[in-house]
């Protein structure tokens, strides 16, 4: 009896703490710019892409600018994170962990294909494939996530999902962009993953990437971590690109991966604070025996900016996607919009135990983070949103007070979120050929 008294004691405190962030937090704000306006049909319909900083008043050629400084800090300054090898290969390198990850390597490619680089995306792509695909075996076709820089060594066999997601769809839009007959068939390279994910059924202990039963995308495509996924690789738009351009015979199967998507981030982004955790089951639920993921951290930034992706490029589900940058802006605004943290409880509450990173433990007010809630401005319709783009504009790529840097992560996923705002991260379909 005590027990049950004790619960129903707890249920409602945390009703009431729930209700009180709700009613404190989702007030607006009042800015001269008004409140922003999304736009209803994507740009898949319009190939048309919003320019939010220059509706927030920055001028255009400030825009430009910032776009370059950005890009040049990354792949050319002295902090860059991009390095050539010889003649023809380059590598993208976390230098806070002192390797090349299929993350960032399709990170830059992504980047490259988007900004019109070839050289870069040319080299990039030479290098993963010469280093990190493996060739034959079961894992034929599939990507080691991790390697040394310096000899290309793995550090690890195995797969993280999210590197071949990245791959396949930055090539298919440089072979709408280059074409395929300037010394590298990017098509042929995307089906050639693609054919090697299809080929894969788990009988040698290696699966397809996505999981056919559940039409997500997995974690890694071995082990038991294949009952899982991470929230932060569902980007619907990206299999809707598969679908219009793969022409692999799965197309059906890439929509209703979209939508699946759509419909998980529902389920796993908390109904008050928008937050979500670096991982879960299928259903969005926790499984019980890795506790330190079921909160947001570093993997979790990402997904504001994937479904603000997906909002820009689709507009498919886009009332839920308006109201989730309602609730995620509205809680991250209420922790302090020039100060609020960069990892959380699904409730709004700080975790007693905080991951590391670079040699650091504690929370911060993280670029990575401030960079993806910026982007979710996409989708959104309060003055507050405006806010969270001016936050980007005055970011800077530079060291905090504690001389903690990461220009890898924190700067990639700005850059990122720059070429969103600016209206430079687009659906590359053929007839854009810049040749």
């Amino acid at each position: 009896m005590k027990k049950q008294v004790l619960l129903s004691l707890m249920l409602c405190l945390f009703l009431l703490n729930t209700c009180q962030i709700e009613d404190d937090c989702s007030r607006d704000i009042k800015d001269p710019r008004g409140k922003l306006k999304p736009w209803e049909t994507g740009a898949w319909e319009t190939d048309k892409y919003r320019n939010l900083f220059l509706e927030a008043g920055y001028k255009q050629e400030e825009i430009d600018a910032k776009l370059n400084k950005a890009f040049s800090d990354l792949f050319e300054g002295p902090d860059r994170v991009y390095f050539e090898v010889g003649d023809s290969m380059g590598y993208v390198s976390d230098l806070k962990n002192h390797d090349a990850r299929t993350e960032g390597l399709s990170y830059g490619m992504m980047i490259a294909v988007q900004l019109d680089k070839k050289d870069v995306f040319d080299r990039i792509w030479r290098w993963s494939k010469h280093y990190l695909q493996h060739q034959g075996g079961p894992r034929d076709g599939y990507f080691a996530w991790s390697a040394d820089p310096k000899t290309g060594k793995h550090n690890s066999a195995g797969t993280a999902s999210d590197g071949e997601l990245y791959y396949i769809t930055a090539l298919l839009f440089a072979s709408n962009r280059w074409g395929n007959e300037t010394g590298i068939n990017y098509y042929a390279e995307a089906r050639r993953i693609l054919d090697a994910m299809w080929s894969k059924d788990g009988s040698e202990g290696i699966n397809n990437i996505l999981n056919v039963e559940h039409k997500q995308i997995s974690f890694v495509p071995e082990t038991e971590r294949y009952n899982l996924t991470d929230p932060s690789y569902h980007l619907p738009a990206f299999f809707e690109i598969w679908a219009e351009y793969a022409k692999d015979g799965h197309e059906q199967f890439y929509r209703d991966c979209a939508d699946t998507s759509r419909a998980y981030l529902k389920r796993v982004c908390h109904p008050v604070t928008g937050l979500n955790p670096d991982y879960s089951l299928y259903s969005g639920e926790q499984p019980k025996d890795v506790t330190w993921r079921a909160a947001f951290r570093y993997d979790s930034w990402r997904v504001p900016m994937n479904i603000a992706m997906d909002y820009a490029w689709y507009a498919k589900d886009k009332e839920w996607q308006k109201d989730y940058c309602k609730r995620i802006q509205n809680f991250l605004y209420c922790r302090g919009i020039d100060s609020y943290e960069d990892q959380f409880n699904m409730d709004g509450s700080l975790p007693e135990w905080i991951l590391p990173a670079g040699g650091f433990q504690k929370l911060r007010h993280s670029l990575g983070l401030v960079s993806t809630a910026g982007a979710a401005s996409l989708m959104g319709t309060q003055a507050k949103s405006w806010r969270f783009i001016d936050e980007v504009w005055n970011a800077r790529l530079e060291p905090y007070e504690d001389n903690y840097f990461d220009p890898y992560y924190d700067g990639l996923l700005y850059l990122f979120s720059i070429m969103h705002l600016s209206g430079n991260y687009k659906i590359i379909k053929p007839e854009n050929s810049y040749k």
